[in-house]
Order: C-alpha cells, then sequence, then structure tokens
C-alpha cells in the first residue's frame, strides 16, 4: 500500500454513504418534526413514535454494522515504528489516565513513511516515556492507517528494533487522516431533514391548523347575513349559525348568543331538532299547525352543554377525540339531548334529559 504525503484524500460520495445521508436526514427530519406537531396537536401517539423513531434507527444501524466490524476485528494489525514528534495532553487530568495528542511519524516496513495525529489515553506515570523525538512501536489496520495506537508492551523483538532506531520526520506538513464526506453528504442529509419535516406537518395540517372539513359552507341560493366572525343563515324551516375560526359554541354565552340571533328571524319558536358541533350550529323549525312534538330553543339547559360534550369526549372510551355532536329532540315524547363522539378508538355517546343530566352512556367498543 503506498501512501502519497501532502495529498488530501478523496472524499466519499458513493452510493451507499449517501443513501445513509438520506435515510439519516429523513429520521432526523421525521422526528423532530412528530415531536413538535405532535405536542401542538396532543396526539401522544405521534409524539411517542418521534422519540422511538430515532432509537429503533440507532439499534438497526448497530445492528447492519455488526459484520462489517466483525471483518475489520479479523483483519491481523500491522506494527511499525514511529518516532514522536509532538506530545500535548487534552485532557483526563482528574484520573490517573490523561488523553495525549501524539503527532507523529510512522515508517512501516513495506511503504513510504507518514505523519499522522490521534490521540490516546496514557497513565500519567508512563508519560516521560513519551518525549517528542523518541521511537515507539505502533500499530494500525491495513486499509485505515490514521487509526494508529501506541502498543505499551512491544514483543521483545520490537521493543529492541525501536531501541536502535533513528527515524527521520516525514516531509511536509499534512497528516493522514480518515477521508471526509463530501458536501454532497451534507447536502442530500439536510434536504432529505427538510423533506421528512415538511411531510410530516403536510399530513397532520388539517389537525395543526384547525381546519374544519364537516362545517359545509353557506348556500349562496339563501338569504344571509355576513360579519367578521359568523355566518348566519336563516329560512322560514331552518336556521344556520356558522362561526369564524378560533371560536366555539362550547364558549360561554356563546351557542345561547346564536339561538337568540336566529329566532329573530323567524315567527315560528317551537324547534324539531337542534343540532350544535363546534362551529355550525343547525336549527329545524315546526310547520305551521304541524302536530310533531316540539320544544322551545329558549329553554335548553345550555349551561350544561360543555360538561356534557367534555364527559363523552372523556369518559366514553374514545380515545384522541376528533369530532363530536350535540342533538337536541323530542320524538319520543321527552326532551333528550345526545352527544355523539368519535376518536381513535371508535365511536359512543350520551344521553341527557331536558336538565342536562346524564340518563344512558353508550362507550366505545
Amino acid at each position: 500500500m503506498t501512501i502519497a504525503t501532502g495529498a488530501a484524500p478523496p472524499a466519499r460520495n458513493t452510493p451507499l454513504v449517501l443513501a445513509r445521508g438520506v435515510l439519516t436526514g429523513g429520521v432526523i427530519g421525521a422526528s423532530l418534526a412528530a415531536l413538535v406537531v405532535g405536542g401542538i396537536i396532543e396526539k401522544w401517539p405521534l409524539f411517542a413514535a418521534g422519540l422511538g423513531l430515532p432509537v429503533v434507527y440507532g439499534l438497526l444501524y448497530f445492528l447492519a454494522g455488526v459484520p462489517r466490524r466483525a471483518r475489520e476485528a479479523a483483519i491481523a494489525p500491522r506494527t511499525a515504528l514511529a518516532m514522536v514528534e509532538s506530545v500535548e495532553a487534552v485532557g483526563g487530568e482528574a484520573t490517573s489516565d490523561v488523553a495525549v495528542r501524539f503527532v507523529s511519524t510512522v515508517a512501516p516496513d513495506d511503504v513510504p513513511a507518514y505523519r499522522v495525529a490521534f490521540t490516546q489515553d496514557i497513565n500519567l506515570a508512563d508519560l516521560p516515556d513519551y518525549r517528542p523525538g523518541g521511537v515507539v512501536v505502533v500499530q494500525y489496520p491495513p486499509d485505515r492507517p490514521w487509526r494508529v495506537r501506541i502498543v505499551k508492551r512491544p514483543t521483545p523483538e520490537w521493543e529492541e528494533r525501536a531501541a536502535g532506531a533513528l527515524l527521520d520526520s516525514a516531509p511536509g506538513p499534512a497528516l493522514v487522516s480518515e477521508p471526509p464526506e463530501g458536501c454532497a453528504v451534507g447536502i442530500v442529509t439536510l434536504l432529505a431533514v427538510l423533506l421528512a419535516a415538511a411531510g410530516v406537518v403536510l399530513l397532520f395540517r388539517a389537525d395543526l391548523f384547525d381546519e374544519d372539513a364537516s362545517a359545509p359552507p353557506p348556500s349562496s341560493a339563501q338569504p344571509s347575513a355576513s360579519s367578521s366572525s359568523s355566518t348566519t343563515v336563516v329560512s322560514s324551516a331552518s336556521g344556520t349559525v356558522t362561526l369564524g375560526p378560533h371560536q366555539s359554541f362550547l364558549d360561554k354565552g356563546e351557542l345561547r348568543k346564536a339561538v337568540a340571533s336566529l329566532a329573530k328571524g323567524t315567527d315560528a319558536r317551537a324547534a324539531l331538532t337542534v343540532v350544535v358541533q363546534d362551529r355550525l350550529l343547525s336549527i329545524v323549525y315546526a310547520p305551521t299547525g304541524s302536530q310533531a312534538p316540539t320544544f322551545d330553543p329558549d329553554s335548553l339547559p345550555y349551561d350544561r352543554f360543555p360538561a356534557l360534550v367534555e364527559k363523552a369526549r372523556t369518559g366514553l372510551g374514545v380515545g384522541s377525540p376528533q369530532t363530536w355532536q350535540l342533538t337536541v329532540e323530542r320524538l319520543t315524547g321527552s326532551l333528550t339531548i345526545r352527544v355523539s363522539v368519535t376518536g381513535t378508538e371508535g365511536a359512543a355517546s350520551l344521553e341527557a334529559d331536558g336538565d342536562g343530566k346524564v340518563v344512558r352512556r353508550t362507550p366505545a367498543h
């Protein structure tokens, strides 16, 4: 093996190295984005995936490198003489061993000498044995000459050779070192980080930006009055109110105010059904002369609605709740308030009487 001193080692831009950079960048970007997005939207399985992905990747990376490390360990190291050119303690003063940075000229028997820098732990008591200009016995893998290690207890033959050897410094200031990864690896890794993070954000953009796909847009065929915070649509048979972003009918007084605004647009006050979602209210009024069971929307226990929705979202085993709907009707003769919820574990519902007292629960199954 010939070592060209003074020449920079070629950058490692092999397809395998580039693929590893893409995979590593993807894992980093996806895990960081999963942690941030999962924490913001409170999807704890996503948050846990962000924590576990690097661990799984690290384990697979370690296992994939076992055969290579076994092959490297099976190669017998090469032994050579080396002259110590400089010695510098770089850490570990508080222990019996100290990390020492050596710059040495290594002189193998069959290839040109070369200069190399390496760090090795040396016992404080042995430091005087490694003075600049001294000759020591070193070993290194044949295919990685920069991984030099001083042999602290060489064989008698090599100890005798080191005692009588005179070595000259290798020419030039350049040091032999591990070939660096080229800039292409850094670029593809950065791109993989950005693409993976963007993919996670796009995948959960609906939850992240509070998009409500269930709320239909107001019909242009119906009369409407719009404001900056809500949209109201009223006809002789029904009325709807759609709230703007960052509002909810669970906010204190919001639902009662919306119902009152609908009552101003019609003479009929008896309702057949009232349906409430997070940002959508719909009321169906009874036609004139109808014999169907009705109720007065103003008589509903609005103060109890937020607590009923919360009980349905957290106490019926739906997992992470996604949507809810509250329906009020009187089809069976008595007023019934039903709250339906869906989540990661399925759908569930509860029913309450006209006073808002829970009378029946149907958990997720």
